[in-house]
């Protein structure tokens, strides 16, 4: 069993659900990403979703798009990305780690190339934004080659029988966008996520992420009632952002906003 099924088998049985954040590797510059990690970790975090800087990232909005810049402005690659878990595994072996990106910079490297470096830097599972499945078999096949699971996305506007299909392809959990837009774009609707989840645990045992939309303690206890995971991104990318030129809080102010949604979600 890999890191991310024992994590949420570890978290059911504790009657908790997953705190999932997101950061963008390399933002607001190299050296803050690992610590940034570790003190998401101790703030209550049970899986990290690493972002993988890219130039033209089209489902984020604003926030992220500008914590690719600020990566990428520093030369963060997609091989940095994998040095940088490598580094966090020599001091974390447990918690799971989930690139979120596109699929540029994967098809650059190789996929076989770049599976085998993530696996071996301690990787767990892959989340490409713009690679639906139908068109992933060869990446597929590829990823789970080296025990990498392939996470994809489902959408308010996703219709039953594509969330079967989805559901299919997928491993370790399914990322469910709570809202229309690209991130940071709305408020969600905990009752609207709640019907959909209903839908797409028809189809599924797999657990079940709620992402977009979730900025506070309150949001994030709504969603974890009725989802397997809370999965929040640009809340603290913007807190990143805030402290830019001062690197040296960043952790102190994003485990600050984690640690209020673990207690809000622990309640």
């Amino acid at each position: 069993m890999g890191r991310i099924n024992q994590s949420f088998e570890s978290l059911k049985a504790a009657g908790r659900k997953a705190l999932i954040p997101y950061i963008t590797a390399g933002d607001s510059q190299p050296t803050v990403t690992v610590p940034l990690m570790h003190a998401m970790v101790e703030a209550g975090a049970d899986i990290i979703e690493l972002g993988v800087p890219f130039s033209d990232p089209m489902a984020d909005g604003p926030v992220i798009q500008l914590a690719c810049e600020r990566a990428l402005s520093h030369g963060t690659r997609l091989v940095d990305v994998l040095d940088m878990v490598k580094d966090f595994r020599s001091k974390d072996a447990t918690t799971p780690v989930v690139l979120m990106g596109y699929l540029n910079p994967i098809e650059a490297l190789g996929y076989e190339n770049f599976a085998q470096k993530a696996s071996e830097a301690g990787v767990d599972g892959v989340l490409t934004v713009d690679l639906p499945p139908e068109e992933s078999v060869e990446f597929a096949a590829i990823m789970k080659k080296y025990a990498l699971d392939v996470i994809y996305l489902l959408a308010p506007t996703t219709e039953e029988c594509r969330i079967e299909q989805v559901c299919e392809y997928g491993s370790g959990y399914v990322y469910y966008v709570s809202v229309k837009g690209v991130t940071g774009s709305a408020a969600l609707d905990v009752n609207e996520v709640a019907s959909k989840l209903e839908v797409i645990r028809r189809h599924t045992t797999m657990p079940v992420g709620v992402g977009f939309g979730i900025r506070d303690g309150a949001s994030a206890a709504a969603v974890s009632k009725i989802a397997d995971g809370v999965i929040v991104g640009s809340v603290l990318v913007n807190a990143i952002a805030e402290k830019a030129n001062q690197p040296e809080e960043i952790a102190i102010d994003v485990a600050a906003i984690l640690a209020q949604m673990r207690s809000a979600m622990d309640a």
